[in-house]
């Protein structure tokens, strides 16, 4: 029985309705629609019901106070605000306001304090206010201009201005709002080099060849924070500081110095993983990393891992920055075998490459490899074992152009993609040939909090001097898989041999569409389509392209989503398993 009556009142609470919002007080009088919203939005709502007159009081004052506080804001300061309580039962908070005449600015002014600054920087910081006499005289909008010639200030070397208490004259003769600015600029800083925090595994002399200024340059923030961005590009440091040393450090010449404090990482990190998924069976690998071996923020290791797809060993080595800034060398020598449907490849290899980086995302590329492997593969037509002994020497020409917002989570914008790979094979074949990808992406966000995004993706590839059976399967285009047609297994999609071997092709397409969806500030989901087709010996015959299409959660970490996404294939089933879950971090373009 107790038991009967706890689930009677638990059903009773969760059925009855809950007490609907209201707002504080209700906002009277003849106003523009879009201040009595924002003062509406200000004074917010409540469920609390009124129990007597002295709590709807109490409310009309404390939503007076906010009323008065956003008419000033906004350039009412003429206005007219009286708080009231109605005369029902219950009794209702009410605001009555009056807005009187808007208050527009004056032609600013700045009064510079102590010794004045040189006449482009105080154009400059004059510029910076972009204040428009005869504009309303937001509040706002006269703090900001504060704020904006300081800054101006700062990048034109007056590392030290500081802005005083300025002074606002409200004038109800005119209707105006006339505010003068009260800045000190200080000196105008020149710098120094740096001043490196002592007992470092880092070459102090490394350092101060990343720092993008020469002695007695004028300060400029944008260098100093470049430098720290530099630094910690690395991926050698926990922390990076970097800061204007202050002005009692200045040098006999008065150059500032640029003080920089950094934590290093451990010596040695040691790194496991294991992976497993129905197509590929159990995977495990490791890596030992060494950092600072050569004190130039370098990164050496020794790698390791074991599938059923892809096993391999071998070393690598990172020098970032190499031999100028924006620019890292990076070495690797392996061993691999790796066993597809397509083809059995075992080899050795080594490779080079410098990326030269243009902002934070955009890049150029160009390296070179030699490799020395067998292959085996199955003849077209007979169906009989091929194996080859090759030589491969390749070059590389790599470029991104990243115009989006964010590049593991992005939400507008758009990435250009291009890689070019001469290649001269030699051995039982001789044959020199192209490999040439590009890729599009872009993306559209339909809502102010890009709550809704639009991604799509295009992806073409085409593979010149050589026909299918002459160039090596691991060379070749293969589509399908979680980064190319959802839906469908790695190498699925294109075409195949009698018996149902992946053949690869010279010819790539692949497309992907995209509509992404946050739900709260952690989960989302995406609904998507991908199609792609592989040709063998002519342009693609979009008659035989593949289609998957599926839905995905994201879940957000706050750098990246990781992303659980469930697909199948609609076009051209070929036995496949009815669908796909494909499990990573970061959006999938």
């Amino acid at each position: 029985m107790g038991r009967l009556l706890y689930a009677a009142a638990v059903s009773a609470a969760i059925c009855s309705p809950a007490a609907a919002a209201e707002p504080r007080a209700v906002i009277q009088g003849d106003m523009p629609a879009d201040l009595r919203a924002t003062i509406q939005r200000v004074v917010g709502e409540t469920d609390r019901p009124i129990e007597n007159r002295f709590e709807a009081r109490r409310r009309a004052r404390a939503a007076a106070e906010d009323a008065i506080a956003v008419l000033r804001s906004e350039g009412y300061y003429a206005a007219v605000v009286e708080p009231e309580v109605s005369e029902t039962d219950p009794p209702a908070p009410l605001v009555r306001v009056v807005p009187g005449r808007r208050f527009n600015l004056a032609a600013p002014a700045i009064d510079w304090q102590g010794e004045q600054p040189d006449a482009q920087a105080e154009e400059a910081a004059r510029a910076a206010l972009a204040l428009t006499p005869g504009a309303p005289g937001r509040a706002g909008d006269v703090v900001a201009a504060e704020g904006r010639a300081v800054a101006a200030m700062q990048e034109r070397g007056y590392a030290d201005v500081v802005s005083e208490p300025r002074e606002v004259i409200v004038d109800h003769a005119d209707f105006t709002v006339r505010p003068t600015y009260k800045i000190a600029a200080g000196r105008l800083v020149r710098l120094d080099g740096l001043d490196v925090t002592p007992g470092l595994r880092t070459r102090s002399a490394w350092m101060h060849r990343l720092a993008p200024w020469k002695s007695g340059e004028i300060y400029d923030p944008k260098d100093v924070a470049e430098l720290e961005r530099r630094l910690l590009d690395t991926g050698v440091y926990d922390s990076v500081t970097v800061a204007l040393a202050p002005p009692e450090k200045a040098t006999s010449e008065g150059l500032r110095p640029v003080v920089v404090s950094v934590a290093e990482r451990a010596r040695h990190t040691l790194e496991a993983g294991a992976s497993y998924d129905t197509a590929d069976g159990l995977g495990v690998n490791a890596r030992w990393t060494h950092y600072n071996r050569f004190r130039r923020a370098d990164t050496s290791a020794l790698f390791g891992q074991v599938s059923t797809r892809d096993s391999r060993v071998g070393a690598d080595l990172s020098l970032p920055h190499w031999r100028r800034p924006q620019q890292t060398l990076k070495t690797t020598a392996a061993a691999y075998r790796v066993r597809t449907d397509a083809y059995d490849e075992t080899g050795v290899g080594v490779e080079a490459d410098v990326t030269r980086r243009y902002g934070r995302t955009s890049y150029v590329t160009v390296g070179g490899s030699l490799d020395y492997s067998q292959t085996e593969e199955l003849k077209a037509g007979t169906l009989t074992s091929l194996g080859r002994d090759l030589i491969t020497v390749g070059t590389l020409g790599d470029l991104l152009l990243d115009k989006s917002n964010d590049p593991l989570n992005p939400t507008s914008g758009w990435k250009l993609s291009a890689r070019l790979e001469p290649t001269l094979i030699l051995g039982d074949t001789n044959l020199p040939y192209l490999r040439a990808v590009a890729q599009g992406s872009y993306y559209q966000s339909l809502d102010k909090q890009a709550r809704t995004v639009l991604a799509g993706r295009l992806r073409l590839g085409r593979i010149l001097n050589g026909t299918v059976d002459q160039i090596p399967a691991s060379q070749r285009f293969y589509a399908g898989g979680g980064g190319s047609v959802r839906g469908f297994p790695y190498q699925a999609v294109g075409p195949r041999l009698a018996d149902n071997t992946p053949r690869g092709g010279v010819f790539l397409f692949e497309s992907s569409f995209e509509v992404r969806r946050d739900l709260t500030p952690k989960w989302g989901f995406a609904a998507f389509v991908d199609a792609g087709a592989v040709g063998s010996s002519g342009p693609i015959d979009f008659m035989d392209l593949a289609v998957g299409a599926g839905l995905g959660v994201r879940y957000n970490l706050g750098f990246a989503p990781i992303r659980i996404d469930v697909a199948t294939p609609v076009v051209k089933r070929r036995g496949e398993a009815p669908f796909q879950v494909y499990v990573s971090i970061g959006q999938s373009f």
